[in-house]
């Protein structure tokens, strides 16, 4: 007997009763660390390392992403009333690069409930939330909290860096580990902005 996949709905709801808030995910990752571990299914040496990292990325931005007095102006024209539902894992480098900004944005609006799970212990709704049929994260899902209809989604990168991976893809057919090393680099030069100007467009401020 087959059975069908849940809904959407279904899943979204049942993955918001497990959700955790930003500083619960933190101290998760922080955990993970001392225990020389990683979220996931995989369990390697390298992606406990990729975590590690990932923790040093999160609490440098955490102190040094800013959020200008002209976007917090725009951030308090926003009156909706919404759930971010972020998918990640620890050892995601986009995530650790992408999530701090967005906790700047929704600390920022009492309308925003910034929430996360962990995409293998959440694979229906990953797959309800593919990009190019890849697995990618992170991945946010934008969900009404009155209606409970997903309004949009955003992830797993920025605008900006999205279009850097797509050029290099169609001139080279696959990313590189010196792709990689120079994404890492446009992360570290763009501190988060692209990531709160693309989330501002989505909010309509």
């Amino acid at each position: 007997m087959t059975l069908k996949n849940p809904s959407v709905e279904t899943s979204i709801t049942q993955s918001l009763k497990t959700a955790i808030s930003y500083d619960d995910y933190r101290e998760t990752v922080r955990q993970l660390v001392e225990n020389k571990s990683t979220s996931g299914n995989e369990k390697t040496e390298a992606l406990a390392n990729y975590t590690m990292l990932n923790d040093r990325r999160m609490k440098r931005w955490d102190k040094t992403i800013k959020i200008s007095e002209a976007i917090q102006k725009r951030i308090s024209n926003f009156y909706g009333n919404v759930t971010w539902l972020v998918i990640t894992e620890s050892w995601c480098g986009d995530a650790a690069h992408v999530i701090p900004a967005l906790h700047k944005i929704a600390s920022r609006s009492e309308h925003i409930d910034l929430k996360l799970v962990f995409r293998d212990e959440h694979e229906t709704l990953m797959d309800h939330f593919l990009t190019n049929g890849g697995r990618a994260i992170a991945k946010v899902i934008i969900i009404d909290n009155v209606t409970g209809n997903v309004l949009n989604t955003f992830g797993p990168r920025p605008s900006e860096a999205t279009q850097l991976v797509n050029d290099y893809k169609a001139n080279h057919g696959q990313l590189t580990p010196q792709f990689k090393e120079d994404l890492q680099g446009w992360y570290n030069k763009n501190k988060g902005q692209n990531v709160i100007e693309d989330m501002l467009a989505i909010m309509n401020v």
